[in-house]
């Protein structure tokens, strides 16, 4: 099992709309609205590296609205 943490940026406005987008995504066990650097902090636990840049790289950073990305992955 690997655990990561993907933080994400929102275009303005748009962090309420894609909360329940990322939240929604399989893998992702939790995401939160937070204050700060960026607007949104989700928590994947998938099977594999290979899962994590599944859903950051790939479903994240691709959703309409989603600014910036950045992804650390738990030891």
């Amino acid at each position: 099992m690997v655990t990561a943490y993907v933080m994400v940026k929102a275009n303005t406005g748009e962090a309420d709309r894609l909360l329940h987008e990322i939240a929604d995504v399989d893998g992702i066990v939790d995401a939160h609205i937070v204050a700060g650097d960026v607007d949104i902090i989700a928590k994947l636990d998938v099977d594999s590296p290979a899962d994590v840049k599944e859903i950051a790289a790939t479903t994240i950073q691709n959703t309409d609205g989603v600014e910036d990305t950045e992804t650390y992955i738990s030891m």
